[in-house]
């Protein structure tokens, strides 16, 4: 296993990505994260409080998107919150990684259901597999990695927070 970042690099990620945020989205007033799964979700409680730091002025509310990234098809995306909220708003989808773009292309499914003012993509990690049309808008880090290299993310423990490349 090979690091990728350690704590600090991934500190100082966050850092930019909060200023990228706040940068593109700075005449809004209220924001919404999307967490897909556990780890968007523990990524997107970093960005928020990232983001506040840098700009306090931000209303920036947190969910939790559930999909299987393995079989999206298998059951529909549930996201703890009902769909409606977030039309006409703008709207952040978070993730750790994306790889072949599928989590994300199928996260944007309830989406479509309602008609938000803004969608953007962020991630802590963006390798070069994309198989879906999906572009990412706030990138930690870009990896062209081979199709059998995994990368992991640990996010939920500050202090041991890293990529590593297995």
């Amino acid at each position: 296993m090979v690091k990728i970042l350690n704590e600090r690099q991934i500190a100082q990620k966050i850092q930019r990505l909060a200023i990228e945020i706040t940068e593109e989205n700075w005449e809004r007033k209220q924001l919404f994260l999307l967490g897909i799964n556990n780890n968007g979700l523990h990524f997107a409680t970093i960005l928020r409080d990232a983001v506040l730091a840098y700009h306090p002025e931000f209303e920036i509310q947190i969910h939790h998107l559930r999909l299987n990234p393995a079989d999206p098809l298998l059951g529909p995306a549930q996201c703890d919150q009902p769909i409606d909220t977030f039309a006409g708003q703008s709207v952040i989808l978070v993730d750790d990684v994306a790889n072949t773009g599928r989590t994300l292309f199928y996260a944007f499914k309830p989406l479509m259901e309602v008609i938000p003012q803004k969608v953007q993509i962020a991630v802590l990690v963006e390798r070069h597999h994309k198989t879906f049309p999906v572009h990412v808008d706030f990138v930690g880090i870009r990896l062209a990695t081979t199709l059998h290299e995994h990368i992991q993310v640990e996010l939920k423990e500050p202090g041991l927070r890293s990529v590593n490349l297995d």
